[in-house]
């Protein structure tokens, strides 16, 4: 079962409180720290994120087993820790992307 955590939204604005990813050459904004759970990415040229992820809104939810939501979908972006309790992958579905985040 999927439950909504919050949404990405690309912007090539720079907004306040902004955290740099190297890895992906992406500015970031907490989505915890918004009242709507918006987090802004704002992509570096060069990044090798997909474009529909740097161009498109996406929606992120929680899910309980990522192995099984993966199954038989159209990857994006491999599953990755991007902490030390979160492991996170983006699909397409419906033309949009998707981020599925499991806790651990």
């Amino acid at each position: 079962m999927r439950k909504i955590n919050h949404i990405g939204i690309p912007t090539d604005k720079e907004q306040s409180a902004e955290i740099y990813l190297e890895g992906i050459k992406c500015y970031i904004t907490d989505f915890n720290e918004s009242p709507n759970k918006i987090e802004w990415l704002r992509f570096e040229d060069g990044s090798d994120f997909p474009e529909l992820i740097q161009k498109s809104a996406h929606i992120a939810y929680e899910v309980e087993n990522l192995e099984e939501e993966l199954k038989g979908k159209n990857l994006l972006v491999e599953p990755f820790d991007s902490n030390e309790n979160l492991t996170i992958a983006f699909i397409e579905e419906e033309g949009a992307p998707i981020e599925l985040m499991h806790f651990h």
